[in-house]
């Protein structure tokens, strides 16, 4: 990945419904969500969802087909995992203590004190 296209990642998710919308797909999997669903569960106008489904896909972030009259959306994880790869490959300049066990905090889900005992 180089620079242009990881500003055009990030400032894709730079929007609050963009990044939620993100995350519900990234939990949604790879058979991923109808835009008309994702809007519905997010409470957001379907016109105004498909407005930053289209940005978030034009990044590469998401990835979109058919299927009969749904347009279904999905993340696209290898552009996502390109992107984690860009922003931590120089991490800690040859020092990993600081970063500490970053591979596990990306693959642990976080939570808060609401939803983890």
């Amino acid at each position: 990945m180089n620079d242009d296209a990881a500003i055009d990642a990030l400032s894709a998710l730079a929007h609050a419904d963009r990044l939620a919308a993100f995350r519900m797909l990234v939990r949604a999997g790879p058979n991923g969500m109808a835009s008309g669903e994702i809007a519905e569960a997010l409470s957001i106008p379907p016109t105004r969802m498909s407005f930053h489904l289209a940005t978030l896909e034009r990044s590469k972030l998401l990835r979109s087909w058919r299927d009969g009259r749904f347009v279904l959306y999905a993340a696209s994880y290898d552009d996502m995992r390109q992107l984690l790869t860009f922003l931590t490959e120089d991490c800690c300049s040859g020092n990993p203590e600081i970063c500490g066990d970053l591979g596990a905090d990306l693959l642990t889900p976080s939570c808060s004190s609401e939803t983890c005992s």
